[in-house]
C-alpha cells in the first residue's frame, strides 16, 4: 500500500527557514541539495512509514501517536493517519527537542 504525504504549514515553513538559513549562512547549492534531501526522506514515507520511531520526548510522556525519522541532523516528525503520512514538523536536532516538541505538537 502507498501512503499520500501530506505536508502542513508548519512543516514546510520549516523547510523555507532551513533553506534561508543554509543559502545565507553557506550557499545556495547546499541549501537546495539539503531540502531536495529532505523532501526526499519524507517521500520515502510513501513506503513503510511504520519504520519511523517515536520520539523519545513524547514516549516519555505517554505520548506515541507521533514518529521520526532523521535526515542529517533533522528529525521529521509524523503521524499516520489510514492512508496518509502527515509530516508536521522539520527540526534541528541540535535544538532543545522536549520544548519544541511540546510547542509544536501539543498546543
Amino acid at each position: 500500500m502507498k501512503y499520500k504525504i501530506v505536508l502542513v504549514v508548519a512543516a514546510k515553513s520549516d523547510l523555507r527557514e532551513i533553506f534561508r538559513y543554509v543559502e545565507l549562512n553557506d550557499s545556495l547549492e547546499h541549501a537546495d541539495n539539503l531540502v531536495n534531501g529532505i523532501e526526499q526522506a519524507i517521500t520515502s514515507l510513501a513506503v513503510m512509514p511504520q519504520r519511523g520511531h517515536c520520539p523519545p520526548e513524547l514516549d516519555k510522556i505517554g505520548i506515541r501517536e507521533f514518529r521520526e525519522i532523521h535526515f542529517k541532523q533533522y528529525r521529521i516528525v509524523y503521524s499516520i493517519h489510514e492512508n496518509e503520512v502527515i509530516a508536521h514538523c522539520v527540526l534541528d536536532g541540535r535544538r532543545d527537542m522536549q520544548t519544541l516538541l511540546q510547542q509544536r505538537l501539543l498546543r
